[in-house]
């Protein structure tokens, strides 16, 4: 992998949701990586060419409980992915981010693996609902596009506490 891309995807990620200096926030790390799979193993997903991750998505499959926890902001997205039963049936997912490159955007990238990991996930879990915190227009456009492909309902925490 080109350790150029990568770099550049983190430093995305950090310019754009701040999550080092937010403890709220779910900051990707090996054990936070190994969390998510033990969850489900499509919860990321990521595009490569030749010099590595273009883009790169993050869902966490959970219990409507939760979600509506999460979205009255009773819990935070850290919460969120710490309460997360494993070995049970989810019935919503979280649609908790998505990173593109500048130059791969508006392709359809990010749909496409958020898309696929809810497919993946659906196989096995009776899902019901979306929810999602949008952090820009284009991540409230996502998630209203992936929304209506599932035709599912979609909830969105309204602040940013």
């Amino acid at each position: 992998m080109s350790q150029e891309n990568f770099l550049r995807m983190m430093q995305l990620a950090e310019k754009f949701f701040g999550t080092r200096t937010d403890p709220t926030q779910i900051s990707v790390d090996p054990k936070v990586m190994n969390r998510l799979k033990r969850i489900h193993a499509s919860t990321m997903m990521e595009k490569r060419v030749r010099k590595g991750p273009v883009a790169w998505i993050l869902i966490i499959p959970t219990t409507q409980k939760l979600m509506k926890q999460f979205i009255k902001s009773e819990i935070n997205e850290r919460e969120l992915l710490k309460k997360t039963p494993l070995h049970i049936k989810y019935d919503a997912i979280y649609l908790c981010s998505a990173l593109v490159l500048p130059e791969y955007r508006r392709k359809g990238i990010a749909k496409r693996l958020m898309c696929k990991a809810i497919r993946s996930i659906k196989k096995e879990h009776p899902i019901n609902a979306l929810f999602y915190w949008a952090f820009s227009p284009s991540g409230r456009k996502l998630a209203v596009s992936v929304a209506s492909e599932f035709d599912l309902p979609l909830y969105k925490r309204t602040n940013n506490d």
